[in-house]
């Protein structure tokens, strides 16, 4: 691989990773409408204000301008280049796909107020396109290395169920979000009871901050039971063994710091270290899922390729 791709590869994951973060500081900052209701300027003019606001908003904007330019020049790249993988053509496709859906209700949010479940909606778009990219990465750094190591199959139960896992990981990002926009954070005072009880009242702030916290609960189980069936299968895909240990420990940080989040009453670098571990473990989680896809049987690599290989 080139050092002109791999520089493209990395801008583009790390800048998906910044803009989701930039994404999160908005909200968690209040500086949605730090630029008033005018997109992609700012209060109709080409720099913002000389206030947090103004600057936290057009900063995500920025950020999210560059980051684009990125993606889609490299999915492009990697359309053409390497269109003879039918998963990178898929992760190309769906990383401009969910890029341009992020764009759009981004200004969307702007130019005309929106209910809180669609606010949520937009860091779950965006959490998409940045695991599109993300995978495409993998995958490129796999077929220039020792191959993708999907040679050896794993079982159809594991398989369902790390699909199962990014679907339930996914609903836990979005009751996340969702209590951000509704500003519900603080509506449990405490942590790991809400209001001095094991179980509050379900309803009103209360219950969509609990309903959050039981959903974070399940991934515990969810995820736990995947670490299970990777055990089961770690002499033949330690790869994917691996990742389910990560995955695990990404989501007990993630849990602890959202503790802390309450405990520390918002304090904000704790509560940007929630969300960017919740984004890597959405990364881990979803790269265990194209792990367990099988390799195309047909898939022959152009010259200059290593075959993939299992990985030991």
């Amino acid at each position: 691989m080139s050092r002109g791709l791999k520089a493209l590869v990395w801008v583009s994951v790390v800048g998906m990773f910044l803009t989701l973060l930039a994404g999160a500081l908005v909200t968690k900052t209040g500086s949605g409408e730090g630029c008033g209701a005018s997109w992609p300027l700012c209060h109709g003019r080409w720099l913002p204000e000389a206030n947090i606001e103004s600057i936290i908003e057009y900063s995500h904007r920025a950020v999210t301008g560059i980051t684009g330019i990125a993606v889609l020049v490299f999915s492009v790249l990697v359309w053409r280049q390497y269109g003879w993988r039918p998963e990178l053509r898929f992760l190309a496709g769906a990383s401009v796909f969910f890029l341009l859906l992020q764009s759009f209700l981004g200004a969307w949010v702007v130019l005309a107020p929106q209910p809180d479940w669609m606010l949520a909606l937009h860091f779950g778009v965006s959490l998409a396109a940045y695991g599109g990219v993300f995978l495409a990465g993998v995958m490129l750094y796999q077929l220039h290395g020792r191959g993708t190591g999907r040679q050896t199959p794993v079982s159809s139960r594991l398989r369902s169920w790390a699909w199962f896992s990014l679907v339930y990981v996914y609903v836990v990002v979005y009751t996340g979000a969702y209590v951000r926009h509704t500003n519900t954070m603080l509506a449990c005072l405490d942590w790991p009871l809400c209001n001095g009880q094991l179980i509050p009242p379900l309803s009103g702030e209360v219950g969509i901050q609990f309903a959050h916290r039981l959903a974070a609960a399940g991934a515990v189980f969810v995820l736990l039971w995947l670490v299970r069936l990777a055990h089961a299968e770690r002499e033949s895909r330690p790869d994917v063994y691996r990742a389910s240990l990560w995955a695990i420990g990404l989501l007990m940080g993630q849990i602890v710091s959202g503790g802390l989040s309450v405990l520390t009453q918002l304090a904000l670098l704790v509560m940007m270290l929630h969300s960017a571990i919740i984004t890597l473990m959405f990364g881990v989680v979803a790269y265990i899922c194209l792990q367990a896809t099988p390799e195309p049987a047909d898939v022959k690599a152009p010259g200059g390729l290593l075959a993939p290989s299992p990985i030991r």
